[in-house]
């Protein structure tokens, strides 16, 4: 199967959408088509041994329609937007009211009050009132012909439009004037004058000028209003520089973006922007990433630092090699994913396309129905016509067509713009009604990296050289753990020893010679087969309740320490609990740690649902226990070990989207390693299917109520009758509203920057001053590596379980028994100033 996206012309309702989609899937070998009305392409899935592109294009030009190829380049969104409304538009609409007002004048002025000239008045100037309004309205019929065009070849084709409707109003206004155009020239003929009169008011040339010039105008309106839903996407091409900055052949040249080739040398210097995705060859600087990730702070990139096109040299400067370019630039990669999600039909609007494909017979069915109705009741031929075309132009297919993906497209280009990837419309939806939150621990609540907390050597041993065994054995090794004590070591000016005979024992740890000694470094299995005596198991539990994983260390028999290790939660996890836990989610943290330390990393979260000691290849297994108990469930993980999870929750959220697994494998995908994106991901469908039932509810009830007014059924008991100017403005304002209503959604404010986010603080707040946890109000800190230092030098006192530090705050949270004087001698020895100590 083949997946395509070509453009389509001539579409200009839901009508419209919906007969080139019934065209489409007509077509044999075609296995799927989504037609996108919004960005006038379609999606189609095909089997290209049966049918080609060419076939396709012949169907969609059979239903009276336009399709091509669409062009893409590495900024394709741009061919994807709305076409805005050219030149000839506007001229054609500003024509339209030029010879309107004249019209309208002479037609309707006399009923508001307005005088006639006076060659004007009299019974004698009824022919002449005829022929100058004939005169005016031409010239607005030839100028909005294309609806006629568009309409009657629709009608032929069986498959009438929005476009029909409007011909059918506008023409039968204009033919029946016609007829009392000669009407009157016949009775002033006979010299019946009061014939003639009776005539006069049956005229309605300037319904037919208003009717065409109404639609223009809303139509107008309305794709300057869809063009701005696609502004996220409009923004993120902008952000592709146009040249770069290159060294070939040992010489700098600036070439356009387009020319970068994989493996060229680009130079980047402060302020400029990032042009292709690649690798830091040389240089030091500092990356703002906001337009990618949301992120903004920037980010300091080094040699061997990955680095993204559409990124800002803020500070420093770097060379790197070019690795992914044009339509393979993570950028490139986003925008596909807004175009695809944008294209997609939430299942919300299947009722709306359903009635879309009917809804034109039927409301000409309606109106013939309306115009018979009034004739047997014994009215006149003009009151009849006239509700007929009330209910021609009143009806607004487009309302329908439009009230989902005008709001998909904003509300998953807001996404995009705030770090928060969504895959389809589909997602989107479902992500709304999702009722139990599944977190890994591992990356996604946790930060990630392991780092040692604990120096404990033996009574005979000390630090040094305690130190000094572990940081040989575990150097060679590539073990997370391992890695951590290398670093530690490493940033304590450990001296690093040799290690011969260096052996990796899989689920256990190293071993190896170092100075002539047996050593051997592990968990507790690997103590206990090589006969070594651990501390008690009070001891070993207490690590595991607050967190930790001991690691031993022993040579020649003899335990030389301990060293523990943990992934602290992240800073910004808890808050994102909180969060979740106030929009009524049930939150789990789903892990293959024991019990123990499972429960302990849970209590710093703040989530009291724990399932711990799974296998990966039982995460999915749990996550569809979830769905049987009835539980609408998102997974939340990094997208590679977590990947059948993912695919097995109603709506897998990869974290960090750093890998191709994890944009393959989830629905979701958040571009920063931060759980409140998660939050911003369900309050964004919230706001979006809220935003879209609002929509469909204004379609909805408008025709429901509309229709029947323009047919006359309230003139017998309430006298209330249409005139077709008024039904072709309601027609208009319908879509603008709809339109209107999803561009509401580009206020959105993703969480941790807006109003909501206050509150959830607030109730963040309220649960950490009423929890266990010593509250510890800190002067100096300033970035991360002052909330590393502070969360050391409290990790390192006697009785602390856990410990949080919290930059924006300026608190550390503490679990475990230590006065109040150790707290601040450990915080001062760190180079800062405790404030206020709150239990």
């Amino acid at each position: 199967m083949k997946k395509e996206r070509y453009s389509v012309t001539g579409m200009t309702c839901s009508a419209c959408s919906a007969h080139v989609q019934k065209a489409v899937s007509a077509v044999n070998g075609v296995q799927s088509v989504q037609v996108n009305l919004l960005q006038n392409n379609m999606t189609v899935e095909f089997d290209e041994t049966i049918v080609t592109p060419d076939s396709i294009f012949s169907a969609v030009k059979k239903a009276g329609y336009g399709a091509m190829p669409l062009q893409t380049d590495s900024t394709s969104a741009a061919n994807s937007q709305p076409v805005i409304s050219t030149h000839a538009d506007r001229n054609r609409l500003i024509w339209s009211i030029v010879f309107l007002i004249p019209l309208f004048y002479i037609g309707m002025g006399h009923m508001i009050g307005f005088p006639l000239p006076s060659f004007l008045q009299g019974h004698s100037s009824m022919m002449l009132i005829a022929l100058i309004e004939l005169v005016l309205v031409i010239p607005i019929l030839f100028l909005n012909r294309t609806y006629f065009i568009k309409g009657i070849t629709t009608l032929l084709h069986g498959a009438p439009t929005m476009d029909t409707l409007i011909a059918l109003g506008s023409a039968a206004s204009f033919g029946y004037s016609l007829y009392a155009t000669f009407a009157i020239a016949y009775q002033m003929g006979q010299m019946d004058m009061d014939a003639a009169h009776s005539h006069m008011n049956q005229l309605y040339y300037e319904s037919a000028g208003m009717i065409l010039t109404l639609i223009s105008l809303g139509k107008f309106l309305e794709t300057r209003s869809k063009a701005k839903t696609t502004d996220a996407i409009s923004a993120l091409v902008k952000l592709t520089p146009q040249t770069a900055l290159v060294r070939r052949d040992g010489i700098e040249q600036e070439i356009p973006t387009a020319s970068i080739q994989v493996g060229d040398t680009i130079l980047v210097k402060t302020g400029s922007a990032i042009p292709a995705d690649g690798t830091v060859l040389t240089g030091q600087g500092s990356v703002d990433e906001s337009a990618l990730t949301g992120e903004s702070l920037p980010v300091e990139k080094k040699t061997g630092d990955r680095i993204l096109s559409a990124t800002v040299c803020r500070s420093g400067y770097l060379e790197y090699r070019a690795e992914q370019i044009g339509a393979d630039t993570t950028l490139s990669q986003i925008i596909k994913l807004v175009e695809e999600a944008g294209s997609s039909k939430a299942p919300i609007a299947r009722l709306a396309d359903k009635i879309s494909g009917v809804f034109v017979p039927i409301v000409i069915g309606i109106a013939i129905v309306t115009l018979l109705v009034w004739l047997l009741t014994g009215n006149p031929f003009n009151m009849a016509l006239k509700a007929a075309v009330s209910v021609l132009v009143i009806s607004c297919p487009c309302a329908l067509g439009l009230a989902t993906p005008t709001a998909i497209m904003v509300g998953t280009g807001q996404g995009a713009k705030n770090g928060v990837l969504i895959k389809s419309a589909e997602s989107l939806e479902t992500a709304h009604s999702v009722k139990a939150v599944v977190l890994d621990k591992t990356g996604t609540l946790t930060e990630g990296v392991p780092a040692v907390i604990d120096v404990l050597p033996e009574k005979t041993v000390s630090a040094e050289e305690l130190l000094s065994v572990a940081y040989a054995l575990e150097q060679p090794s590539e073990h997370p753990l391992a890695a951590a004590i290398s670093t530690y070591c490493k940033t304590n000016a450990v001296p690093l020893q040799a290690v011969e005979q260096f052996t990796q024992t899989a689920g256990q740890g190293v071993s190896g010679v170092v100075n002539g000694m047996h050593c051997l470094g592990g968990n507790r299995k690997m103590m206990q087969e090589n006969g070594i005596t651990l501390p008690n198991t009070a001891k070993q539990d207490a690590f595991a309740k607050s967190g930790k994983t001991p690691l031993y260390f022993a040579a020649n028999g003899k335990l030389l320490g301990t060293l523990t290790a943990a992934d602290p939660i992240r800073q910004t996890s808890r808050t994102a609990v909180a969060a979740m836990q106030k929009m009524g989610l049930d939150v789990i943290l789903l892990t293959g740690d024991n019990q123990m330390t499972a429960e302990a990393i849970a209590k710093q979260a703040g989530i009291t649902h724990v399932i711990a000691e799974v296998l990966p290849q039982d995460k999915a297994m749990q996550v569809k226990q979830l769905q049987a108990n009835g539980k609408k469930t998102a997974m939340i993980g990094d997208g590679i070990n977590d990947a059948p999870a993912l695919a097995q929750a109603d709506v897998g959220i990869a974290i960090g989207a750093g890998t191709d697994a994890a944009i393959a494998s989830a629905d979701i995908v958040l571009m920063r390693n931060d759980l409140q994106d998660a939050v911003t991901a369900i309050q964004l469908s919230r706001a979006t299917i809220r935003n879209i039932k609002q929509n469909l509810f204004w379609a909805f009830i408008y025709n429901l109520i509309g229709i029947p007014i323009a047919a006359g059924v309230f003139y017998p008991i309430l006298g209330w009758e249409l005139n077709p100017m008024f039904g072709a403005a309601a027609m208009s304002f319908s879509s603008i509203f709809v339109v209107g209503n999803a561009l509401r959604l580009r206020r959105f404010r993703p969480f941790g920057k807006g109003k909501n986010h206050a509150n959830t603080t607030n109730t963040v707040s309220q649960l950490q001053a009423t929890s266990d946890e010593t509250i510890i109000q800190i002067k100096g800190m300033m970035c991360e590596h002052c909330v590393a230092a502070v969360t050391r030098a409290l990790q390192g006192l006697d009785g602390v379980e856990s410990v949080r530090v919290v930059l924006k705050e300026n608190r550390a949270y503490l679990n475990g028994t230590v006065s109040d004087t150790d707290i601040r001698q450990a915080i001062q020895a760190a180079g800062y100033k405790v404030t206020k100590i709150q239990r």
